[in-house]
């Protein structure tokens, strides 16, 4: 049973004391359908600075959902979000990826959010479905992130080249478990003219507390 209202605190007072340009949550809508939203979303945009993505109901699940199968993205406002494209996966278990084109004082990005399978053959199979939506569209700046239940550091078959169609890049950074963490399953990959400067997983007394994953911090930098 998630606490919201620990898990809004958390976001607030620990996550975003970092002041991050986007936040991008997994497993922030309820998992069976109709997916509700599960967080007070006005109270997180008013103390973090950030402005959801999922304005119009196009971009959700559903009208009751705050994002697309858990996945919601947040922006800081002096992004243009130009648009928001919602990508079901294959899988046992509906996954799913929210697509964000935006810019920022007039440099293009692509954001993609994600939470992808347990399953290393299901992981390919989502991300390769992923790539050819992407090849599909005309190139940008692209990050990838989430909980892409990527164990492997160097990242597994599902982020190869041959598998996506792309070269993205990124540190492993352990983050699970939230206590002792050995595993890195959560990622910020980035290419097309982006690269990850820096990563690091966050930690405090409320961040154990309010999740089984320690949240991912990264600096993105786009071109130079």
């Amino acid at each position: 049973m998630v606490d919201a209202e620990r898990t809004l605190r958390v976001l607030c007072d620990e996550v975003c004391a970092q002041c991050p340009d986007v936040l991008v949550l997994e497993e922030a809508d309820e998992e069976a359908r109709p997916h509700r939203g599960i967080l007070d979303m006005a109270r997180l945009e008013q103390e973090t600075g950030l402005r959801s993505v999922h304005t119009l109901p196009v971009r959700r699940w559903s009208g009751e959902s705050h994002g697309f199968l858990g996945v919601i993205v947040l922006m800081a406002p002096d992004f243009e979000v130009e648009g928001v494209t919602l990508l079901d996966l294959p899988g046992q278990c509906h996954r799913g990826a929210v697509i964000v084109d935006a810019r920022r004082g007039g440099v293009a990005l692509r954001l993609v959010g994600t939470h992808l399978s347990l399953s290393q053959p299901l992981r390919i199979v989502q991300m390769r479905t992923l790539g050819q939506h992407l090849a599909r569209r005309q190139s940008r700046p692209l990050i990838v992130c989430g909980d892409l239940n990527e164990w492997r550091p160097w990242g597994g078959m599902a982020f190869s080249h041959t598998v996506l169609g792309l070269s993205l890049r990124g540190p492993a950074v352990r983050t699970f478990p939230v206590g002792w963490p050995v595993l890195p399953l959560d990622r910020i990959l980035a290419g097309e003219g982006a690269r990850v400067a820096d990563a690091r997983a966050l930690d405090g007394p409320g961040i154990r507390i309010a999740s089984d994953h320690r949240p991912l911090l990264g600096q993105v930098v786009i071109g130079g």
